[in-house]
């Protein structure tokens, strides 16, 4: 990546600015304003996030912020309230109360002298989410957003449930939170109130995973923010962002199906990170491409972006199965629209052991399985944040414990762009059951590489808002969609499906071992074939990535990130170990010393489902001369066939020299949520 300070406006950083709400509290901001502003107002470009600007953020918005507002834009990173260095306390993602001050702030910024009254929002996760809700409240000055690696649907494609699911991410998420949302503001920021503040937060925001379990259907609680209940309430442009390695490309394909406003997409290879520091690469010019998105819509320059394709992908080319990858090969590609009018489906039938265009007449046959545990072991994660080797493994670790269906070699190069499905005959033994379905590309060599994948809890069939559990030996007809993807398979190489009927740690099991029995000649994958066309290698290069420089650091203790997978034969426990220590380092602007960590651990014995366990630890310390603090959080979470069980802990530390390490507040949690078809 291109760092530079080559900008057509000067810049001046403002360190902290409160924003009055409505009710009398206050957010707290960071700005990046050009100095022309003052004379000649300007757009705002808001980003409004829950992750701390004055430090937790501060070496991203480094990169990003400073270069938009070296463009010609006034560039404003808002602390959410309970966040931060901003009032209040934080109790849950997506609230009413978030959305409101968002609209104030929006307000503010375009009452301000050096804004010209037009404000735009972007993000990635937490801010790509609330640029789509936000937007769906029309606030008069927002006039388009950027929105990456987000969702419409709170509940279908997001960290919580997958098919009707519950997945591991949602603990893994619920600690990110609880960490979060634990630590203090900053006393250079807030004075003497500081304390006060950590208090009233260590006390106030809860236990969010408690409150994500008690909602394990798609009711209100989900629905309240998911912009596809009415995708009209959106008016103003949309630029939607995502990656093939992240968890929420699924979302991009329907936002482009859906909304009727100007709107543009762009997905590549890349996790869960913005395109100009995406994992894996080719990174892109992502800024210079916002730059482009704004000039448009909030200054009124033709760029020539919406004279371009609505969807642009990146086409993956065939790889070997890693654990991680420093770049994906392959292509961009392009649609006019979504859906295209340039794909088409190409059906296979199970049959035997193998995908094929026809079954033979009048063959049915039924084969049963009940998954070992194991099968999900090297599964990767739901969402890849590149942190650790978190991507698929070679699927031949996996297809033991599943039901194997696959092509011949194919005999010339097929491409997939979109979702595939699976439409399957299916019964079970138990009233609760999963389906899970991957599809892979078989190299010549036998390596298998999974392409992308579905989930679905059976009792959700008919859709995830009124689950009802299944009739032991009935059989249905079902639906699993599996992940978009755009995916090239060489001539020569094969098509595989794998059914199981377990995915661990990334889905959480069935309350019971339930074994699933397929019809498989009536069972089909369709795949949504797109042929290369000449148009695709005419499309305009993306530009290199470029940003403002680096945040200085000094780093005082390295980082540790290992991805484990640990079979005890002794005791038959199979564990999943994940370790994320970012080490520590000190902000040379601030004098501040951060040390971040998280460790998790995923475990079972055996094909015990009520063994499951997954269990989290962070440790968060932020410190400068004079004040000294640290929170360690702790999360179990197990389950039996009828609960969910959690446990969880909370000590903040408030080191001094005088006095040692004295623990200042701490609390334990000890709860059970009756689980709901899940």
């Amino acid at each position: 990546m291109r760092t530079t300070m080559d900008f057509p406006h000067e810049v001046r950083v403002v360190e902290n600015v409160f924003i009055p709400l409505r009710d009398g509290q206050r957010v707290a901001a960071r700005m990046w304003i050009p100095t022309s502003a003052e004379s000649r107002p300007l757009p705002a470009v808001l980003e409004y996030i829950p992750y701390r600007k004055r430090d937790g953020t501060r070496g991203r918005d480094a990169l990003n912020h400073p270069y938009t507002a070296g463009h010609g834009y006034v560039c404003v990173r808002v602390d959410m309230r309970g966040s931060g260095d901003s009032d209040g306390v934080l109790v849950d993602e997506y609230m009413e109360q978030e959305h409101a001050d968002a609209e104030d702030v929006i307000a503010w910024l375009a009452e301000q002298p050096w804004c010209d009254g037009n404000v735009g929002m972007m993000g990635i996760s937490w801010g790509g989410f609330n640029s789509l809700q936000v937007a769906a409240r029309r606030p008069p000055a927002l006039k388009a957003i950027v929105s990456a690696s987000a969702t419409d649907d709170l509940y279908v494609d997001n960290m919580h449930y997958m098919g009707g699911a519950l997945l591991s991410d949602n603990l893994s998420e619920a600690t990110v939170m609880f960490a979060f949302n634990s630590l203090p503001p900053d006393p250079a920021i807030v004075g003497e109130r500081w304390r006060d503040m950590w208090h009233e937060r260590l006390e106030g925001s809860g236990l969010w995973i408690e409150q994500w379990l008690q909602h394990q259907r798609r009711d209100d609680y989900w629905k309240r923010a998911s912009v596809n209940e009415d995708y009209a309430d959106i008016t103003c442009p949309v630029m939607a962002v995502g990656g093939w390695a992240d968890g929420y490309t699924n979302a991009i394909f329907r936002l482009m199906e859906h909304l009727d406003v100007p709107r543009r997409a762009l997905i590549g290879p890349w996790g869960h990170k913005y395109p100009h520091l995406g994992v894996p690469g080719p990174t892109i010019g992502f800024l210079q491409e916002t730059v482009r998105w704004w000039d448009h819509w909030l200054k009124g320059s033709d760029t020539g972006i919406m004279d371009e394709p609505m969807m642009r992908v990146w086409m993956q080319d065939s790889v070997a199965p890693q654990a991680s990858y420093a770049e994906r090969p392959g292509r961009w590609v392009a649609e006019p629209s979504w859906p295209s009018p340039h794909t088409e489906t190409l059906e296979y039938a199970l049959s035997g052991h193998h995908l094929v265009p026809e079954p033979d007449e009048g063959q049915a046959s039924e084969v049963t399985l009940a998954s070992p545990l194991s099968v999900g072991l090297f599964a990767g994660k739901w969402a890849s944040y590149a942190a650790t080797p978190d991507l698929p493994f070679d699927q031949r670790e996996e297809d033991g414990g599943a039901l194997v269906y696959e092509t011949k070699p194919l005999d010339h190069d097929l491409e997939v762009l979109g979702m595939a499905e699976c439409e399957l005959e299916v019964s079970a033994d138990a009233p609760v059951a999963q389906v899970i379905a991957r599809l892979s590309d078989v190299l010549p060599d036998g390596e298998t590489t999974r392409v992308t994948y579905g989930v679905l809890n059976l009792t959700h069939r008919d859709g995830s808002a009124e689950p009802t559990p299944l009739e032991p030996g009935e059989k249905y007809r079902v639906r699993i969609p599996l992940n978009g993807i755009a995916q090239h398979f060489p001539k020569g190489h094969r098509i595989r499906l794998s059914l199981s009927t377990s995915y661990f740690p990334l889905v959480w099991p069935a309350p019971t071992a339930a074994s699933v029995t397929f019809t498989t000649e009536v069972s089909r994958l369709r795949l949504p074939v797109r042929p290369p066309r000449e148009d695709d290698a005419r499309l305009r290069e993306l530009e290199p990535a470029e940003a403002a420089p680096e945040l200085e650091t000094e780093t005082l203790a390295p980082g540790n990130h290992q991805w484990r997978v640990i079979r005890d034969l002794a005791t038959d426990v199979s564990t999943l170990e994940i370790v994320n220590d970012e080490g520590a380092f000190q902000i040379a602007e601030t004098g501040t010393v951060m040390r971040r960590a998280t460790n998790e651990w995923f475990s079972f014995r055996w094909n015990d489902v009520n063994s499951i366990r997954g269990e989290t630890k962070t440790l968060r310390r932020i410190e400068r001369e004079g004040w000294r603090t640290e929170v360690v959080t702790r999360t179990v979470l197990t389950s039996t066939e009828h609960d969910f069980h959690i446990t969880a802990e909370l000590d903040a530390y408030e080191l001094d020299a005088a006095r040692g390490h004295p623990r200042v507040y701490s609390q334990n949690w000890h709860t059970s949520v009756p689980r709901d078809c899940v």
